[in-house]
């Protein structure tokens, strides 16, 4: 009798313990509610990530966020702004000619082909994939719109539309593939490399080039300047109104949500940085000696990285592609079609490529079939690398590309003043993209560390 008394016993005690573990869940869920309840109260604030706050403590506050996110290995742009500015000192003090008129202008002009390139490849490797192609792709949008406009006598502007056309549309190939048959984007890219440089070379026949007509649209991309003041200072007007006009938007949104907005003070102090370098380059377009005015090169490729930049911060689908990016079976599971979103994104970076390729040419004097080849696509690639965006996928700004692209160009730009060759260009280019992407693996490490992935 005494054993069968105990054996109930021994059999509750399993059971007592679950029902004191799903008590203690139940209090758990109940408290996680009540916090999220309180959201809505007036006792939000208590609830807030003391993170958060760092806006309402000041000069302080920043300092000690700053400190916290080096130590996290949050490095952000930082190591980008340090590097461009060393970069300019060294070269301006190797050459007075490194910060002129004409110097800055090339840097902008040359910049901004590969640099709407680089928007695209910003966008795959936010993803955590690549975009190998990106220089045929290049190649093959230029030579489209040479041969319809210029051998076919289509209209200037109707080709370069067709020939946007032609790079989403193998951008969407290449997404497909990767997306819905499960070929690695490596792969797929890697054959369109070689598959687009074939059609390229076939395309342009026997001559191999094609140049481009004198007054065309093509030309006009990177050959005009803005040559009346105003508009160099116009846009400079435009860009801190802008840019102003988004941090008090920003500052209105999070007030209505109860969040912590940034100061009045704060938001004034960003304005008149943004203000100092905005007027400082319009002045340096403008008003030396042998200035040119604003480029409509750099005009263009401005208006690129704020649409893209918009689209990836501000819209569902730019969230949709960090989830993916960050976790695409976790996106999957909370309802985003990652196929569509994929295969998007290759779109985009198929159609800026082919943009990209129209700037190339018009610099080079035309279409030939060597264009995109050569360094295109390292450059590319490593600018929107260095620029901070992680080669492991869901971290990162499309204002990457423009760092990233200051950087190789600005370096290339001071070697030809210093008349070096240029194998020591393509050393001192692979140099920082090595460096930049042991500062990315290095942060990435420090942050599991800090146990902020």
């Amino acid at each position: 009798m005494s054993d069968l008394k105990k054996e109930p016993v021994a059999e509750k005690e399993p059971v007592a313990e679950a029902a004191t573990e799903v008590t203690e869940a139940a209090e758990v869920t109940e408290a996680t509610e009540a916090v999220e309840t309180a959201g809505a109260t007036e006792t939000a604030p208590a609830a807030v990530d003391p993170r958060l706050l760092v806006r309402e403590q000041g000069l302080a506050g920043y300092l000690n966020d700053f400190k916290r996110r080096v130590r996290g290995g949050e490095l952000g742009s930082l190591p980008v702004i340090i590097g461009l500015i060393v970069i300019a000192i060294v070269f301006q003090l190797k050459n007075s000619s490194f910060l002129s008129a004409d110097s800055l202008a090339n840097i902008g002009v040359y910049t901004s082909g590969l640099g709407i390139m680089a928007v695209g490849i910003v966008f795959v490797l936010l993803l955590g994939e690549i975009d190998l192609s990106v220089g045929s792709v290049a190649g093959v949008g230029a030579a489209v719109w040479a041969v319809l406009s210029v051998t076919h006598g289509v209209n200037d502007n109707l080709a370069l539309l067709i020939a946007i056309a032609v790079g989403i549309a193998i951008g969407a190939l290449h997404g497909f593939f990767f997306a819905k048959i499960g070929v690695p984007a490596f792969v797929v890219t890697l054959a369109g490399f070689l598959g687009w440089s074939g059609l390229q070379i076939w395309m342009m026949g026997k001559e191999g080039s094609i140049n481009t007509p004198s007054g065309s649209l093509v030309e006009s991309l990177t050959g005009y300047y803005f040559e009346d003041k105003a508009a160099a200072y116009g846009l400079a007007l435009v860009a801190v109104l802008a840019y102003a006009g988004s941090l008090l938007l920003d500052t209105k949104r999070r007030k209505a949500a109860a969040l912590p907005a940034r100061p009045l003070s704060e938001i004034l102090l960003r304005t008149g940085v943004v203000a100092v370098i905005s007027f400082a380059v319009a002045y340096v377009l403008n008003e030396p000696a042998g200035a040119r005015g604003l480029p409509l090169a750099l005009v263009l490729f401005l208006a690129v990285l704020v649409i893209a930049d918009f689209v990836v911060r501000r819209t569902t689908y730019g969230r949709q592609i960090f989830a993916v990016g960050g976790n695409a079976e976790a996106a999957r599971r909370a309802g985003i079609n990652v196929n569509r979103i994929r295969i998007s994104v290759f779109a985009i970076s198929g159609m800026l490529a082919a943009f990209g390729g129209l700037f190339i040419a018009s610099l080079s004097g035309g279409a030939t079939k060597n264009l995109g080849s050569g360094n295109t696509l390292m450059n590319v690639i490593a600018a929107a690398v260095i620029g901070g965006t992680s080669l492991f996928g869901g971290r990162g700004k499309i204002w990457s590309a423009l760092l990233g692209m200051l950087v190789i160009q600005s370096i290339q730009q001071g070697l030809n003043l210093l008349g070096m060759a240029s194998e020591i260009q393509y050393m001192i280019t692979g140099a920082v993209l090595l460096a930049a992407v042991v500062i990315d693996s290095v942060s990435r490490r420090t942050q599991k560390t800090a146990g902020r992935t």
